[in-house]
C-alpha cells in the first residue's frame, strides 16, 4: 500500500469530489449535460429576449409575469443578457458570473466544475465562535479572494474560528465595502472568479475555520440596479436610506432572497450569514417576516451541519434570538451587539457624541448589565434615543446570543478619519478591554488587523460613477458625526471615498505582523483565545439563559458571575486607578493582567487600579 499521509476522510473526499449545486428559479441553471433554462421575471414587458454568444433569442411567457427560454448545446464561459423591448442588454440578476462588470454580460458557469476537497466538513458549535471580519479587497494587497486564502493560516494560528467576509456580492466600480451590491448571486469580478471563492471557503474548512457571508437584503444599490428598469414592481414605494426597499410581499421577490440565502449556504457551503439592518427590511405586509421565514427555510435544509445565522438589528429585542426547550434558536443564533461598543467606546475614547451620547451616561452600572444579560438597552427610556431603539429584557438568552466586539468595519470606517481603538486609547487600556472582549462568556469579534494590533486606518471607500453624487465627503462628514467627530471637523477633513488613494490606505499593512509591537500582540491575542477555547468554550456548551449576575457596578469597578452548566466563570475588573473592595471570587484564577500580588478567593478582594480577572470554579 502506498503511504499518502492523509487521513480516511479526506483521501475519500480526493475520490469522491462533491458536487454543490443549488437550483435558482431565477436566472440560467443547467437542466441536462449542455441544457440551460433562461428564467426572468419582468411583468411589465410584453416581449423579452436572450442573446447568447451574440445570437438574439425571443423569450416565451409562461404566466405570472415570468419568461423562459431552453437552450441546448451551452457551455461553460457563454456570455449572454437580457434583451428589453428597446434593444437594451441587462445581466442575469442572479447569475453565476459576469464578463466584466455589472453593466455588462453575464458569463454561464458550470456550478459542478470546482472538485471540494474538504467534503466530510459539517462546520463548529457557535458556542466555539471567536469571529474575524474582513474586508476582501482590503485585506490583503492583491484584494482578491486567492490572496485572502493564503493568510487564513495566520487567522486560524490566532485562535479564531471563524471569519466573516463583508458583502462579496457584485456591484458597481473598482472598489468598495459591498453593501450596494445589485448582482446578489454573482461574486464581485475584481475579487476572483466563483471556483475562487470556493477554493477560498474550501481552505477555510481545511483550517478548522467557518466562514460566514454578510448579505444585504433590504435594498439593491443604486448603480447597475437594472431590475428597477424592467421589473419596477420587484421594490416598494418605501425606501431604506440608502436605496429602494423590495417588495417582499410578491412571491418572485421573495423567492429570490430566499433562494440567494440557500445559494451561498449550499453552493458555496458558506457556513451561515449575517443579515446586514435587518431592521431595514420592511416586510409588514407578509404573515411571516422575510427575515423569519428565511431563517426557519435555512434550518430546515441545513440537516447535520453546522449553520449559523446572525443579524444587525439596533432596536435591541429578542423575537429573533429566542430558543426553544432545548435550547435551539427558532430563528438566529446571534445578534450584533452594537450597545457594547457604543457604551465602551463613548467611554474609553472620551466620545460621548453622534451615535455614543445615549450610551455615555451610567456607564458602570449598563456595563455590569450587558455583559450580564447581554443588551445595554432594555427597555428605559433614554434621552437623545428613539423610542423604537430602547429594547426590551435580554437576560432569558444565553450569553452566544450575543455578538461583542470593540471595533467593526462601521465603527472604524465611518470615522472621520478612520482610527482604529489602538489610535484613541493607550495600549494598556486597550489590552484590558481585549481581555474582558474575548473572555466574557458572548461572542468575540474582531476586524481584520486586530489580530496584530493593526493601527492603519479603514475609511469608506467607494468608486461610483462622476453622475452619482452618494457618498460624497459631504455625506461622509454627516456620517463622521454619529461616529464621534468634534464640531471643528469640515469637510475639506474628509477623504474623499471615490478617490482610490483613500481605498488604498484602508489596505492592511502585514509587515506591522512582523514588527515587535505586532508580535506581541499577536501573542496576546492567541493566549487570550487559548484561555477561551480551554476554559470557557467548554462550559459555554451547557450555557442557558438567566446565567448571569451582576454583583458589583459602579465607579470604574465591574464584578459579574456566570453560571454557565455546572461551572461557575467570574469577571472581577477595576478600570479606575484607585484600588477597589470586590466580591469574592472562587476556584482558578484563568487569566489576570495588573496583578502584582496573589488573591485570596476566600474573602472580598482588594483589586488594584488599572487591573482585571476572570476566574473559573467547576
Amino acid at each position: 500500500m502506498i503511504e499518502t499521509g492523509l487521513t480516511d476522510a479526506e483521501l475519500k473526499a480526493l475520490q469522491q469530489p462533491e458536487y454543490r449545486v443549488f437550483p435558482k428559479r431565477w436566472g440560467a441553471e443547467y437542466v441536462a449535460a449542455g441544457e440551460v433554462r433562461f428564467a426572468l421575471w419582468a411583468p411589465g414587458l410584453s416581449t423579452l429576449s436572450l442573446w447568447l454568444n451574440g445570437e438574439t433569442t425571443p423569450m416565451s411567457p409562461v404566466g405570472d409575469g415570468w419568461f423562459e427560454l431552453l437552450v441546448t448545446g451551452v457551455v461553460p464561459g457563454s456570455e449572454y443578457a437580457f434583451v428589453l423591448p428597446e434593444g437594451m442588454h441587462v445581466p442575469d440578476p442572479a447569475g453565476r458570473a459576469l464578463k466584466h462588470d455589472v453593466h455588462g454580460p453575464s458569463l454561464i458557469v458550470d456550478p459542478t466544475a470546482y472538485q471540494w476537497r474538504h467534503t466530510q466538513w459539517r462546520g463548529r458549535p457557535w458556542h466555539e465562535a471567536v469571529v474575524c471580519e474582513l474586508h476582501v479587497g482590503t485585506f490583503t494587497d492583491e484584494g482578491t479572494f486567492a490572496a485572502a486564502a493564503e493568510k487564513l493560516a495566520d487567522l486560524a494560528a490566532t485562535g479564531i474560528t471563524v471569519i466573516e467576509l463583508m458583502p462579496v456580492a457584485a456591484f458597481s466600480g473598482q472598489r468598495g465595502w459591498g453593501y450596494d451590491g445589485v448582482l446578489l448571486y454573482t461574486p464581485y469580478p475584481p475579487y476572483g472568479s466563483p471556483d475562487d471563492l470556493k477554493a477560498l471557503i474550501d481552505r477555510a474548512h481545511g483550517l478548522g475555520l467557518m466562514v460566514i457571508l454578510d448579505v444585504v437584503y433590504n435594498h439593491l444599490g443604486v448603480d447597475g440596479n437594472y431590475l428597477s428598469v424592467y421589473a419596477p414592481e420587484f421594490f416598494q414605494e418605501k425606501g431604506t436610506p440608502w436605496g429602494q426597499a423590495i417588495d417582499f410581499s410578491k412571491s418572485p421577490c421573495r423567492d429570490f432572497i430566499i433562494d440567494n440565502a440557500l445559494y451561498w449556504i449550499e453552493e458555496y457551503a458558506f457556513d451561515g450569514l449575517r443579515v446586514d439592518a435587518a431592521n431595514h427590511i420592511l416586510d409588514d405586509r407578509s404573515e411571516r417576516h422575510l427575515v423569519e421565514e428565511l431563517a426557519q427555510t435555512v434550518r430546515e435544509v441545513s440537516g447535520e451541519r453546522h449553520v449559523h445565522l446572525v443579524f444587525e438589528d439596533n432596536r435591541n429585542q429578542t423575537p429573533w434570538l429566542e430558543r426553544d426547550d432545548e435550547g435551539k434558536p427558532h430563528f438566529y443564533d446571534a445578534v450584533w451587539n452594537d450597545g457594547y461598543h457604543h457604551l465602551l467606546h463613548a467611554w474609553a475614547a472620551n466620545e460621548p457624541r453622534g451615535h455614543f451620547k445615549p450610551f455615555a451616561s451610567d456607564i458602570w452600572t449598563r456595563l455590569g448589565r450587558a455583559l450580564a444579560t447581554g443588551f445595554v438597552l432594555q427597555g428605559e427610556n433614554v434621552e437623545y434615543l428613539d423610542p423604537d431603539l430602547h429594547g426590551g429584557p435580554s437576560g432569558h438568552l444565553p450569553p452566544t446570543a450575543f455578538v461583542n466586539f470593540l471595533q467593526n468595519h462601521d465603527q472604524i470606517g465611518n470615522r472621520a478619519f478612520g482610527e482604529r481603538l489602538l489610535a484613541l486609547v493607550d495600549q494598556d487600556l486597550a489590552d484590558r478591554l481585549m481581555a474582558m472582549l474575548l473572555l466574557a462568556p458572548q461572542i468575540p469579534l474582531l476586524f481584520m488587523g486586530e489580530t496584530y494590533g493593526s493601527r492603519q486606518p479603514f475609511f469608506f471607500f467607494s468608486d461610483y460613477p462622476t453622475h452619482i453624487t452618494k457618498d460624497m465627503p459631504k455625506d461622509r462628514l454627516e456620517q463622521a458625526r454619529g461616529f464621534g467627530a468634534h464640531d471643528d471637523v469640515s469637510v475639506d477633513d474628509i477623504s474623499d471615498p471615490n478617490d482610490r488613494e483613500t481605498f488604498i490606505r484602508s489596505k492592511l499593512d502585514w509587515g506591522f505582523a512582523s514588527t515587535e509591537m505586532g508580535q506581541r500582540q499577536q501573542a496576546r491575542i492567541a493566549d487570550l483565545i487559548t484561555k477561551r477555547q480551554n476554559f470557557l468554550v467548554p462550559l459555554l456548551a451547557e450555557a442557558a439563559g438567566d446565567a448571569g449576575e451582576v454583583l458589583l457596578a459602579a465607579d470604574g469597578a465591574v464584578a459579574v458571575d456566570w453560571r454557565l452548566g455546572k461551572g461557575l466563570w467570574q469577571l472581577r475588573a477595576n478600570f479606575s486607578d484607585e484600588t477597589k473592595r470586590m466580591p469574592r471570587f472562587a476556584g482558578a484564577i484563568i487569566h489576570a493582567d495588573g496583578l502584582m500580588e496573589t488573591l485570596d478567593e476566600k474573602d472580598d478582594i482588594d483589586l488594584p487600579g488599572a487591573s482585571l480577572l476572570f476566574a473559573r470554579q467547576s
